[in-house]
């Protein structure tokens, strides 16, 4: 395709945030929006949502897509597609400019393997024992590193790492990470680890004073501030699955 053509297609990596709805009634998804963000307008800084419907339980006859989405923007997210839904409401979603996103397309991509290399030897009696062909081992995961402190309004995002941070993240910034984030001095703002969809990524702080923590699209807010036992001691943050249903637990981290 010529390079001034009117129209042109490239490849794009965007950060969604996977949107887990265990209800479709505004009025419901309002209160338990009002209770996670305060109604702020920039709660979610204008992110792109996928709207999960894999956890309700039943699912209703039919949705109010424009009432939905404009619930949703009120609190700074933009949904731009579905998963979890019947034949019919994926149709329904479609028509209202919510295509269905596949499993997959999610999913975090695989760490590319290096291919392991054999050497030719020169053939050897049958009697000697035969030795395994060496292995190149699995490159290690990647790590960002931010040792400069993130100002209030200020964002950092380690795309396909993890995320060491030796500064302070103040009030009002944000870091991002699609595997752990480590932060080695006071969380006083977001912190939000596994953003790809990985579970089994960690949040770990020197200092629990954050605004709010969330792994893999699961959030929890401390609008009234961290627990008094948790609060601006060393903490891990982690997923855990608990009877089906995930739930972030939130735990001492013993330094000493």
């Amino acid at each position: 395709m010529a390079n001034d053509a009117p129209i042109q297609f490239k490849g794009t990596t965007l950060k969604i945030i996977q949107t887990q709805l265990r209800s479709a009634d505004p009025a419901t998804l309002h209160t338990a929006l009002a209770e996670l963000t305060g109604n702020n307008a920039d709660f979610f800084e204008h992110e792109l949502a996928l709207l999960d419907f894999s956890l309700t339980d039943p699912l209703p006859e039919r949705i109010d897509w424009a009432a939905l989405c404009a619930l949703l923007k009120r609190s700074g997210l933009h949904a731009i597609a579905t998963r979890g839904l019947s034949p019919e409401l994926a149709a329904s979603g479609c028509a209202a400019g919510l295509p269905t996103a596949n499993e997959g397309d999610m999913g975090r991509p695989a760490r590319p393997r290096v291919a392991e290399s054999v050497p030719e030897v020169p053939p050897i009696p049958a009697a000697a024992p035969i030795a395994p062909p060496p292995t190149v081992p699995e490159p290690p995961p990647r790590t960002v590193i931010l040792d400069k402190p993130l100002r209030s309004g200020q964002r950092f995002y380690a795309r396909g790492s993890d995320l060491i941070v030796t500064a302070m993240v103040s009030a009002g910034a944000e870091v991002i990470a699609d595997g752990n984030i480590h932060v080695y001095a006071p969380l006083r703002g977001r912190a939000l680890a596994g953003a790809s969809g990985d579970r089994t990524a960690r949040i770990f702080t020197t200092c629990l004073q954050a605004e709010l923590v969330s792994v893999a699209g699961l959030y929890r807010t401390f609008e009234a501030g961290v627990p008094a036992e948790l609060a601006g001691q060393p903490a891990s943050v982690a997923l855990i699955d608990d009877a089906g249903e995930g739930r972030l637990h939130v735990a001492p981290l013993a330094l000493r």
